[in-house]
């Protein structure tokens, strides 16, 4: 039997899940880090602190199942996307803590990029839209802000990447300075059509190619960890962000197939194959993973704010004491009695891209309760996913027969059965639902050949819970309706 070490890098925390060649998970653990809010709409990691939570639960769970590195076929890594840092090159230090996905200290920039009209040529060589939540704007920040950073990155001294290239430099003990082609098609600074960092982008964005990684395939041995790691000499075959991770481990190998994630925010993802299709309706078109040599690409539309909301209802109300509470309470109701709530805590991600927009809940009356509070913030989420994939019909002109989903969130059965009535389309829960590191075992797997092909891969994926809309279409319209009301009371509330 062959074990795969996933390092499945959150936003929220870092897990090492072991894979065996079924597909079955043989053991986790997680640890949850620091978040640090130094501003308003600021968001940032302890990039440190990421690397030392990520080694000691990989440590942590080789000990728990009494095996040695040599145990261990290979890793695969996946990570939080957008997230950025710059570190000296040497010393492996980082100059200043990791900038996050969800950060929004770059909206002026932004909006100076669209203000000289180049929304166009970004989007035509990326798929991506300009927007705070990407790498690139992060990176110029840090390279404006952080003191000495410009000059030193033009003497060659700093490295710069996401979370990937970073936990890959750590491991190789500072050998490796490698991205795949997932991730660095999220920094505004690849041609996803050429597959390389594209010139007229770095000039645009002021960022020096010799500060970033090289683009790898998502399945390949990069390297080994190295000799004086508790994890030395196993290989490092394979890495993806985190999203399409999902898409690979639900065995989306297929056009139109399509699967969302619930973590802290909602990820949906549909394979469009070997064609980069541009949206007509604000979603992003990315690397789904290059492997074999050969490019796919996927439709994505993100919701910054999905199980967030329900953690919001937790720390900042105190309504729950866990997450897993909110589906009791929100079954104390039979709807939300009216109530609308919209998480735009971070902004507006797809289909709707308002950096400004701020969360409002909205309909409250004197006989509103935490119950319909807690329904409604279940709606919202499921609302935020349909809104995704009404975009993705129409750009590709087909309707999906199911959507497959996953993440910590899709254990909550009253909100998927919320979603398939939105929907109006069955919503199926897998077996295993640790389908991010399950995809970044696959992909690490077939590089070291623990799996010979995709069609081995595809037979392993198997069904828990199949939920079929119980509302009809006129009610799902309805809902919806009024969701879109909503939505757009919440625009621009930040906006100087």
């Amino acid at each position: 039997m062959a074990l795969l070490l996933a390092l499945d890098q959150g936003t929220t925390s870092s897990r090492a899940i072991v894979f065996d060649d079924a597909g079955s998970i043989v053991g986790v653990v997680q640890r949850e880090f620091q978040q640090h809010f130094p501003k308003p709409g600021w968001v940032e990691h302890d990039a440190a602190e990421i690397w030392q939570a990520q080694l000691d639960v990989a440590v942590e769970v080789l000990a728990k199942l009494k095996l040695k590195p040599a145990d261990i076929a290979a890793i695969g890594i996946t990570n939080q996307r957008e997230t950025t840092l710059l570190w000296d090159r040497k010393t492996g230090e980082p100059i200043h803590r990791a900038i996050v996905w969800q950060d929004r200290r770059t909206a002026a920039f932004c909006d100076q990029l669209r203000a000289d009209g180049k929304e166009d040529l970004i989007r035509d060589k990326t798929g991506l839209l300009i927007d705070p939540y990407f790498s690139g704007t992060k990176i110029a920040w840090l390279l404006d802000n952080v003191p000495g950073a410009r000059q030193r990155a033009k003497a060659g001294e700093l490295c710069c990447g996401t979370i990937d290239a970073w936990l890959a430099y750590k491991l190789s003990g500072g050998e490796l300075h490698v991205t795949d082609a997932s991730n660095a098609s999220r920094t505004l600074l690849m041609n996803i059509h050429e597959g390389d960092w594209d010139d007229e982008l770095l000039s645009l964005l002021n960022v020096p190619r010799e500060i970033l990684p090289s683009i790898r395939f998502s399945s390949e041995v990069y390297g080994e960890a190295s000799s004086d790691s508790p994890l030395a000499g196993v290989k490092i075959a394979g890495m993806v962000g985190d999203q399409q991770g999902a898409l690979f481990g639900q065995t989306c190998f297929d056009a139109v197939a399509a699967k969302n994630t619930y973590g802290t925010g909602c990820f949906m993802l549909m394979n469009t194959g070997a064609e980069a299709v541009a949206s007509k309706h604000r979603l992003l078109s990315t690397v789904a993973w290059k492997v074999d040599g050969v490019t796919e690409y996927a439709l994505e539309g993100a919701v910054f704010i999905g199980g967030a909301a329900v953690g919001w209802l937790r720390d900042g109300l105190g309504v729950i004491k866990s997450s897993g509470d909110v589906e009791a309470l929100a079954n104390t109701v039979e709807d939300s009695g009216g109530v609308s709530f919209v998480p735009a805590f971070t902004g507006l991600g797809a289909p709707d891209w308002d950096p400004y927009a701020r969360g409002a809940i909205i309909g409250i009356t004197r006989g509103t309760t935490t119950g319909h509070i807690a329904r409604a913030a279940l709606d919202g989420v499921a609302l935020q996913v349909a809104d995704l994939l009404e975009g993705m019909h129409h750009d590709l002109g087909q309707a999906l027969s199911e959507l497959r989903v996953d993440g910590g969130a899709s254990v909550n059965d009253t909100l998927l059965q919320i979603q398939a009535d939105v929907l109006q389309i069955p919503v199926v829960r897998p077996k295993v639902t640790e389908t991010t590191a399950l995809g970044a075992a696959y992909l690490a797997g077939l590089a070291v050949g623990v799996w010979p092909n995709r069609d081995a891969i595809r037979q392993q994926w198997q069904v828990n819970k199949r939920f079929e809309p119980k509302i009809s279409a006129d009610e799902a319209a309805s809902k919806r309706a009024t969701w879109r009301r909503a939505v757009e009371r919440t625009k621009g509330w930040a906006q100087e």
